[in-house]
């Protein structure tokens, strides 16, 4: 059973602009394996701290990310951003 991706607002623009820059089937590979299983490695995944404690990331290149937050009561994952969090 496959999970659910939602997207914030900041995810939906993030995604044009991965498009854009060429990015997009790296991200959608990526996008595959959390709907599949979000806690399925590889590819490796991080737990943030600070702002964005209790979300995940995963490396879309050396300085893009899929940042994202699991909710496992409603098999869900939240898709927050896929730029960077740097931001």
């Amino acid at each position: 059973m496959s999970w659910l991706l939602v997207y914030t607002k900041q995810a939906k623009k993030d995604a044009k602009r991965l498009s854009h820059s060429g990015l997009k089937p790296q991200a959608e590979r990526l996008l595959d394996v959390l709907r599949e299983d979000p806690y399925r490695t590889p590819p490796p995944y991080e737990r943030l701290v600070g702002d964005l404690a209790g979300a995940c990331s995963m490396k879309i290149n050396i300085q893009h990310r899929i940042v994202y937050q699991i909710l496992d009561d409603i098999r869900t994952v939240k898709i927050i951003r896929m730029w960077t969090h740097y931001e």
